[in-house]
């Protein structure tokens, strides 16, 4: 089977600063202390799904050369830059109109760059589950988490009828609920986390987004319509990209196509348990992190003393040591420091505007 896999890395991270910046983003740094950033576990996992040539990865432009660094091993003409961030819909958009350019019966995952996986082999099974079923069917596959909490920072997924093996019919997808409705949601047995790991032979998510967003259709015919047969690059002198990507509506693909292919019949999920976690913020790190005897969490050469709660992340540093703090977030990176309550973490975007 033609299967490739297209890695979202364009985002900049900015809930986990100072780790995290703009300039060097969090899924290029190795937030969990394993030797690997978080984009190259995400190529890791998904070893054996394909051949490294059918990787591909969209980021912004500037993120370029460190894709290049990190990932020696994927094309180069397969690291496609986005001169503007215009959300997910126009990224995935533009990966598999070229993916169909080079491959019309491929089959495909995407995938976010900043996901956590702690069963690797599980989470295999499930997507090659997937892709057996896409090959065969024009549906589109939403890998949905079996939630172990009724968490309120995920959107969910309200599964239904059996359609084939573990896979199910979406019914709707829900926004971020509050806390009662995530408790509803984790009693009834059927609504699944979110993951944004979308699975889908290319004429089908091309043909839906042509149903569902014809302009965005156009823009990418547009942007692909000067495409070398020999090489598949972009020409410099007549691409279209520079003038057309960032003309593009700022839309998730969820909005865009998801929602309304659900309400057609055209999208399932597939029920998985696999240790997932969006690593999008200290919580979910704490989460992912090994505790000591006081429930701290801590990356680099830390030394807590009548520390309880905490989660230090100084990789970089000689040496740190902490003594009395209580549910605190602590991290240095380049000379940036962040002391911080974990209860109050939803405002460090306030904290760093200035």
């Amino acid at each position: 089977m033609n299967n490739h896999v297209v890695i979202m890395a364009g985002g900049i991270g900015s809930r986990f600063w100072p780790l995290s910046t703009p300039d060097f983003p969090k899924q290029f740094i190795d937030i969990l202390g394993c030797g690997r950033t978080l984009i190259q576990l995400t190529v890791d996992r998904f070893r054996g799904i394909c051949p490294m040539e059918n990787f591909w990865v969209v980021t912004n432009a500037k993120y370029v050369d460190i894709v290049r660094q990190q990932l020696p091993e994927i094309p180069e003409q397969h690291i496609l830059a986005e001169p503007a961030a215009r959300n997910t819909a126009p990224c995935i958009a533009w990966a598999c109109w070229r993916i169909k350019a080079e491959d019309p019966d491929a089959n495909v995952v995407v995938t976010p760059a900043d996901a956590v996986v702690m069963n690797p082999v599980e989470f295999l099974r499930v997507i090659q589950n997937a892709l057996d079923f896409t090959a065969q069917n024009d549906l589109i596959v939403t890998i949905g988490i079996k939630p172990s909490r009724p968490e309120t920072g995920y959107g969910y997924v309200e599964s239904s009828d059996a359609v084939q093996g573990e896979i199910r019919k979406v019914s709707a997808f829900k926004e971020k609920p509050a806390l009662e409705v995530a408790q509803r949601y984790l009693e009834a047995g059927n609504y699944l986390w979110n993951a944004g790991i979308f699975v889908w032979n290319v004429k089908t998510i091309t043909q839906c987004i042509t149903t569902y967003k014809p302009v965005l259709a156009s823009q990418m015919d547009q942007i692909t319509s000067n495409l070398s047969p020999l090489t598949f690059n972009l020409s410099p002198l007549t691409s279209h990209l520079e003038t057309v990507f960032p003309q593009c509506e700022k839309i998730s693909i969820d909005y865009a196509v998801m929602e309304p292919a659900a309400a057609d019949g055209l999208v399932c999920t597939h029920p998985a348990d696999f240790g997932w976690s969006d690593l999008g913020n200290w919580a979910s790190l704490y989460d992912k992190l090994q505790h000591d005897a006081e429930g701290n969490g801590s990356v680099g050469n830390i030394h807590l003393y009548e520390c309880h709660d905490c989660v230090v992340h100084a990789e970089d540093a000689e040496k740190v040591v902490l003594q009395g703090l209580e549910g605190y977030i602590v991290s240095l990176k380049d000379g940036r420091l962040l002391v911080c309550k974990r209860s109050e973490e939803q405002r460090i975007k306030e904290f760093t505007a200035g």
